[in-house]
């Protein structure tokens, strides 16, 4: 965890209202740092509804694998997070390690050990302290708190710079309904089915399938269309959580228009996140959107936007103020997917530079300059060949992001 807030940084957290049968809290295991919480604790009432969507990397963490061995169940009654270890590439240690944890946790709140979700960030490699995360349970379990949202957020960040939340409410036949979230990232993020790691609470009452429908659905545009570096964790965890407090009427079906309002309100959530995300990357000075029309489809405009926020060479013009707009042109261009020179458009700040195969007729490169110096990037791309339509978020590539990795484990 930084000293140094990064510059693009909300003014502050956001105030987090309590939900219904939602407590938290934070401890301090010791698990790698010493002087900060590094345990995060969730309680969640009896009967509550779960989904998740989790890492496409070959190689997830144990807390991964333990996720996708409760997910079928669709019930939850705590989630366990720790930082500082990822217990990853940790073989039989580590698998232990995962189901002492939950073991303990289901002891403390009378639940089957498949009821207790495990996620963890840090260092790979290194098998966790099972007798440090069981030690700092019970003291976690006596802090319990619907208030203590931004103690759980901090608890969970490895070299984040601000702990990241987002809130809305809204209802679902007339009755008010709220959803909270945070997560933490802000290196090794280039999300394929989830990001870092992020955790969602509603007080709605939802059967498991139609919540993973609505987060799967609400997943694409939010956290998979954020990159900061390119690299897809082991570890990227997005566990959506339904206490089924709010007495709003019965939804059986994703298609029910009584739906709308939730729906808006959990990509709005999982978008201000997922732009948290991009906001705090490793040494970033810049925000970055770049928005994509014209495509193929929505899946080729997103693929396309990625392809131009993965780039190190459109990242690094961007970091240093280089109006140099042929980067995006050659991004373009190697993200196989279909396009036309010459019905390319390309602005930089609402500037036009390029359209019918080449510069705008008089264009000035000043404005744009001018733009590139500033801490807010907008970039868009119009292909001119379909109706595909995707926003993508990342930040600028600086020395700063070297220099946080070099010394990540020391």
């Amino acid at each position: 965890m930084s000293a140094v807030v990064s510059p693009l940084a909300p003014a502050g957290f956001p105030p987090l209202s309590p939900i219904a049968g939602v407590r938290l809290a934070a401890a301090a295991a010791g698990i790698r740092y010493t002087g900060r919480d590094d345990l995060m604790l969730a309680e969640l009432a009896p009967g509550s509804t779960i989904a998740g969507v989790l890492t496409r990397s070959t190689m997830p963490g144990q807390p991964v694998i333990w996720c996708r061995e409760c997910l079928p169940r669709g019930r939850v009654r705590a989630i366990v997070v720790n930082s500082g270890n990822a217990n990853v590439f940790t073989g039989r240690a580590g698998r232990q390690v995962v189901e002492s944890t939950a073991a303990a946790a289901a002891r403390l709140f009378g639940c089957d050990p498949h009821e207790v979700y495990i996620a963890s960030t840090g260092v790979i490699g290194e098998p966790p302290p099972a007798d440090r995360i069981g030690a700092a349970l019970p003291n976690a379990a006596a802090q319990l708190d619907g208030a203590a949202w931004e103690a759980a957020a901090r608890a969970i960040m490895t070299t984040d710079t601000f702990p990241k939340a987002a809130t809305a409410a809204t209802d679902i036949g007339g009755v008010a309904v709220r959803i909270n979230g945070f997560c933490k990232g802000s290196g090794m993020i280039a999300p394929d089915m989830a990001t870092m790691l992020a955790f969602l609470f509603t007080n709605a009452a939802l059967p498991p399938p139609l919540l993973q429908s609505l987060l799967v659905e609400a997943n694409e545009p939010s956290f998979n269309s954020v990159t900061i570096d390119g690299d897809t964790s082991t570890s990227d965890t997005v566990l959506l959580c339904a206490t089924g407090q709010s007495r709003h009427p019965t939804i059986a079906s994703a298609d029910d228009l009584r739906l709308a309002g939730f729906r808006t309100a959990l990509a709005a959530v999982m978008t201000s996140l997922a732009q948290q995300l991009a906001r705090d990357g490793e040494g970033a000075q810049k925000f970055v959107t770049i928005v994509v029309s014209g495509a193929e489809s929505d899946r080729a405009a997103r693929r396309i936007g990625l392809t131009i926020g993965n780039s190190p060479l459109v990242k690094t013009a961007i970091a240093g103020g280089d109006a140099n707009w042929g980067r995006i042109v050659m991004a373009i261009g190697r993200a196989g997917e279909k396009a036309d020179r010459d019905r390319l458009k390309i602005s930089v700040g609402g500037v036009p530079i390029a359209a019918e195969g080449g510069p705008i007729p008089g264009y000035r490169e000043g404005p744009v300059a001018e733009h590139m110096k500033g801490r807010e990037i907008e970039i868009s791309v119009d292909l001119g060949i379909g109706r595909g339509n995707a926003t993508v978020w990342t930040c600028d590539l600086t020395h700063g992001y070297i220099d946080i990795n070099a010394s990540y484990r020391s």
